[in-house]
């Protein structure tokens, strides 16, 4: 099955953060804001990964609040994570997360109870986009997008070998060894190893994981690397000919070569979402909230769709819009 950005339904994001149970945060309530504040006069600094937005998003938005952003950028969910655990001020006022690490931040008093009177914009979600396991009722997070992990590949260079299951991917063919990448972070890097083996990929069997980790050992003599940035890249490139990959970032390659393909393994695979959220230390609340809610605008998260080929859960869902006036 190949998931386009263009086609998936709603009720799919139900399923969404693989399971995770919801955590309870150790904050009671929002810090109380001021609906009135005058947005010109804060500033925001947000942390997002690169090319996860619209280039031209801070100014829009400045244009529109007269609120200056900066955008910083992390590699992964981890490298956020250790410089938001760190202690002390990061200086970050809205960071992107997966919705696994916002759950984390929450558990650990790091984030922002969300002032919904200041978000009115959530209403353009779609209704399941509010039952997500890891955070049910968006109380310190709100979805920016969401999608699946696969297996992208060059069909061009596995014309009668094109991969179907996580095994070709975990044992490929001799032709195809040191040309395969895997993502590195732990979560995903266990995923095909565990569907695979016809386990869930929210196990905590330590039977079921000494046979992942097994498995995973065994895999590690076909790889080129583990990836989490450049993987699509070296698939343009033809240094890699099949790639463990989130379908937003296939269709990276795919925009820079036809012959790239995505699909979802026959033994499944997982539903996941990417966050919002407002970190306790921020000076600019106000702002912030106000960031989240012209993200939820039915034209500009339709314009992120163009922008950065990711699914939203937004009503309008795929329906392409131009760049917001």
């Amino acid at each position: 099955m190949r998931i386009s950005r263009t086609a998936v339904a709603a009720t799919a994001i139900a399923g969404l953060l693989l399971g995770l149970s919801a955590c309870s945060s150790s904050d009671s309530g929002a810090t109380k804001l001021d609906p009135n504040a005058d947005l010109s006069l804060q500033t925001l600094t947000v942390s997002n990964w690169a090319a996860y937005n619209p280039e031209d998003l801070p100014a829009k938005f400045e244009e529109k609040f007269g609120t200056k952003v900066t955008i910083t950028n992390h590699a992964t969910n981890e490298e956020i994570m250790a410089k938001l655990t760190a202690g002390g001020d990061s200086g970050i006022d809205v960071a992107f997360v997966s919705g696994q690490f916002a759950q984390a931040l929450a558990a650990q008093g790091l984030i922002e109870n969300l002032d919904k009177s200041l978000i009115p914009n959530e209403a353009n979600l779609v209704p399941e986009a509010s039952k997500l396991s890891y955070d049910p009722g968006n109380k310190y997070s709100m979805p920016y997008s969401w999608g699946t992990t696969g297996i992208c590949y060059r069909a061009d260079l596995m014309k009668g070998n094109e991969p179907t299951s996580w095994n070709d991917l975990l044992m490929p063919k001799p032709q195809y060894k040191g040309k395969v990448t895997m993502l590195a972070t732990e979560r995903w890097l266990m995923l095909p190893a565990q569907k695979s083996l016809g386990y869930s990929i929210n196990t905590q069997d330590e039977a079921e994981m000494g046979k992942v980790k097994d498995l995973l050992i065994k895999a590690k003599s076909n790889l080129l690397a583990y990836d989490d940035t450049t993987f699509y890249e070296r698939l343009v490139s033809g240094e890699a000919v099949m790639v463990e990959a989130w379908d937003g970032w296939c269709n990276y390659g795919i925009a820079k070569n036809k012959n790239i393909k995505f699909v979802v393994p026959k033994e499944g695979s997982d539903l996941w979402a990417d966050t919002m959220v407002v970190l306790k230390t921020s000076k600019n609340k106000e702002a912030a909230h106000a960031f989240i809610n012209y993200i939820l605008d039915k034209d500009v998260h339709s314009w992120v769709i163009d922008n950065i080929l990711y699914k939203v859960p937004n009503v309008l869902r795929f329906t392409h819009a131009s760049p917001p006036k």
